[in-house]
């Protein structure tokens, strides 16, 4: 049964809406809020008894002035509003207060079908404008609809906090024990000013990890990393404490080094292990007073720098074999952090795929590869004696191919194969373990879809439906 709401407000049925309107134990009361403002007292109190069936605060007001004083007082998700109101006008009140802290959607109403004013409400920001006179699951239906938006906004917010700290961590991809660690550990150091060590085998991530302390840590500076190992030991401290005008042969003018650029932010020393014993004792010095002095100058000037150190050495042992001060390993060995190498998280593999299919099929113009459940296997068997720079690296490759190269993955006879009794990852949904095996089956069938389709046992157009969606 439909109603329509006519101009005059006391010819509305009441019972009609009761009838409209889910019973509140059905529906359930959703915490959220609805202002209706309206100069007809039957349109406010027939409006306002329907939707208080479904949401848990549903006030009425005459006026915009009525509204706003209700309005300062009371948060509100969603505002009904009449155009015509006596005194200021609905658009006129909304153009003054959508400010960007305006937090609550609006349905304008109007009983003149006028174009403009549908124009100039769209404009202040309304979410949808219906005409009077109208049918009562109309306006239900927009209420519902914004409301619905509103809660999806809602849940994404939550959702995507949830993802963040449980999948990624500025770039740190994986769920498995040992990155949750490690991302734990990192959120708990980074607000201090503590020195961090982060240990690992090349590239496993250690940059990243130590970008993450810097991003969490919310520095005024820039996050500056340097590599040791990448610089001569005959200008080394050039590069980190800057020089003055003729410090040494070739220096024309003074320059500032990366302490000063790092100045309120991080300064990351990648592969400290190789830094020269020199070196290393005017970088304790450097810590311990908190002060730097270029190269040819007579005078210190104070530096706040957070340091995080980096290596894929072991340093203890590097200290018994005399290439590293023990002093300075005591300075840097207040919190150490160590990522694992990749074949160590082998359940993260599946996810690192995924991650740099979609970041370097974006970067390269090129599709996607949707791989196969047996690709992944032999990928999680393999030892990635380069980590995750190799795992990249093979992503890449694969995508310039359209396929994972035959040759690839090659590292012993304990690579699986399909076939082999090993089922499908237990987080895999069924819709992941539904593509996976018609894409291996279709695999098989060297791409003849009729042949994959009798084999699966559904029908061809069911076949291309499917290809078609994930293709999509």
């Amino acid at each position: 049964m439909t109603i329509t709401l006519p101009r005059s407000s006391q010819a509305v049925g009441r019972a009609s809406a009761d009838a409209l309107v889910p019973d509140a134990t059905e529906q359930g009361r959703q915490a959220l809020s609805i202002l209706i403002v309206d100069d007809e007292q039957g349109i406010r109190e027939f409006l306002q008894k329907a939707l208080a069936k479904e949401y848990s605060l549903v006030e009425a007001v005459g006026s915009a002035e009525e509204a706003e004083a209700l309005r300062s007082r009371c948060h509100f998700d969603l505002l009904v509003v009449d155009i015509c109101l006596p005194g200021l006008s609905g658009v006129d009140w909304l153009s003054e207060v959508m400010t960007p802290a305006f937090q609550s959607d609006v349905i304008f109403m109007t009983a003149f079908a006028d174009i403009d004013k549908a124009i100039g409400a769209l404009r202040v920001g309304a979410s949808d404008f219906i005409l009077k006179p109208f049918r009562l699951e109309q306006m239900v239906s927009a209420v519902r609809h914004v409301m619905e938006r509103r809660q999806l906004k809602r849940e994404n917010f939550v959702l995507k906090r949830r993802v963040d700290a449980l999948y990624s961590m500025e770039g740190m991809v994986g769920n498995s024990p040992a990155i949750t660690e490690i991302c734990q550990l990192t959120k708990r150091v980074a607000p201090t000013p503590s020195v961090v060590l982060v240990e690992g085998e090349s590239g496993t991530g250690k940059e990243l990890v130590a970008n993450a302390v810097h991003q969490l840590s919310k520095r005024s500076g820039p996050f500056v990393p340097i590599n040791c190992g990448a610089i001569a030991p005959e200008l080394i401290e050039s590069e980190l404490f800057g020089h003055t005008k003729g410090a040494f042969t070739g220096a024309q003018q003074a320059r500032e080094g990366l302490f000063s650029y790092a100045d309120g932010g991080t300064l990351f020393l990648d592969e400290i292990g190789e830094m020269p014993l020199l070196m290393q004792s005017k970088l304790l010095r450097v810590l311990e007073e908190g002060r730097i002095r270029p190269v040819g100058s007579e005078r210190d000037i104070p530096v706040n720098v957070r340091l995080v150190a980096a290596t894929n050495r072991d340093l203890e042992q590097e200290v018994a074999d005399g290439n590293f001060r023990q002093d300075l390993f005591y300075r840097l060995n207040v919190l150490r952090l160590r990522v694992p190498a990749l074949r160590e998280r082998r359940e993260d593999i599946p996810l690192l795929v995924e991650h740099f299919s979609d970041q370097l099929a974006k970067k390269l113009g090129l599709p996607a590869i949707p791989f196969s459940h047996a690709d992944l296997q032999r990928m999680q068997s393999y030892e990635w004696p380069g980590n995750i720079r190799e795992l990249k690296n093979m992503i890449e490759r694969c995508l310039l191919l359209g396929r994972l190269p035959a040759e690839a993955l090659q590292n012993g006879d304990e690579m699986m194969e399909p076939g082999s009794g090993q089922g499908y990852p237990c987080e895999w949904d069924l819709d992941r373990v539904e593509k996976d095996h018609i894409l291996r089956v279709l695999d098989q069938a060297d791409g003849n879809k009729t042949q994959a389709a009798r084999q699966l046992g559904i029908a061809r157009k069911t076949l291309d439906r499917k290809l078609h969606a994930w293709s999509a």
